[in-house]
């Protein structure tokens, strides 16, 4: 893969899955966002999904954070074009095991949903599911 992003508001959380995902040399570039507002800006730009950036291949958004929340950046994105959502996988990192939260996320066909920590098991089923 050429891009992952990570978005959290927890440092030590990014912090760890930036050295998971730098040891296991899945992307030439990880990216790390505290807000999800700011992630969406700069990977998407408007919601058109047009930015001089090429689309990430993968983006883990946590669901609980200040500013707009996880489920706030999953409705921006599937408000985007379905050509720019094809370039991307989209990954719900999160602790919330709550029925509701994986109903919701359950809504969009596409999303996937881990919950922390992120480990390398995780990921290679990950990547063997959505990137084989």
């Amino acid at each position: 893969m050429n891009h992952i992003v990570l978005v959290d508001d927890n440092e030590t959380t990014s912090f760890l899955n930036n050295r998971l995902l730098g040891r296991l040399a899945v992307a030439d570039h990880v990216s790390t966002f505290s807000r999800a507002d700011e992630a969406f800006e700069k990977l998407w730009g408007d919601t058109n999904g047009e930015t001089d950036s090429p689309a990430p291949d993968l983006v883990f958004v946590d669901l609980k954070m200040p500013g707009i929340s996880g489920f706030e950046f999953l409705e921006l994105y599937n408000a985007l074009p379905q050509p720019v959502q094809d370039k991307t996988v989209m990954a719900v990192l999160t602790t919330s095991m709550h029925g509701a939260d994986t109903a919701r996320v359950a809504k969009y066909p596409n999303v996937e949903y881990l919950t922390k920590p992120l480990t390398e098991e995780k990921m290679r089923k990950l990547l063997e599911k959505r990137f084989q």
